[in-house]
């Protein structure tokens, strides 16, 4: 025989187990529900993100050649024009990217990778220029 204090707690429980769990019939009901509901998976990367993924890695390394062809210009090293034909090579690989990107894919798609990552590109291919035109006054 259980003491009282370990009786009380029992029932307190059990009370309180039967409030919060279901009866059997509608805990069925739930299962019923549930198995209804088509099962999504993960949320899987779109067409749009995989192109902005890869342009952005090709940003990345255009953006690292012209930091450094800028820095070489403005210190007016002997590198500093192989240093420029490179950041302006990366630029030119991340334009063809990007072109090719926009126009042989859907539209909608073409649309997204032009909004996300359009204005970057414009902006490195107008810093390169301006870099190109310093070291030309040089």
């Amino acid at each position: 025989m259980l003491p009282r204090s370990l009786l009380r707690i029992s029932n307190t429980i059990s009370r309180s187990c039967a409030r919060t769990i279901p009866p059997l019939s509608t805990r069925s009901a739930l299962q019923r529900h549930a198995r209804s509901i088509p099962h999504r998976g993960y949320a899987s990367k779109s067409e749009a993100d995989a192109k902005v993924e890869e342009l952005q890695e090709l940003y990345a390394t255009a953006k690292d050649e012209f930091e450094i062809a800028s820095e070489e210009t403005e210190k007016k090293t002997v590198y500093a024009a192989d240093d420029r034909a490179a950041a302006q090579e990366e630029l030119q690989k991340l334009k063809a990217a990007f072109n090719d990107a926009v126009q042989n894919s859907a539209p909608e798609v073409g649309a997204e990778v032009k909004a996300r990552v359009g204005q970057r590109i414009r902006e490195l291919d107008r810093a390169v220029e301006a870099m190109e035109e310093l070291a030309m006054e040089d």
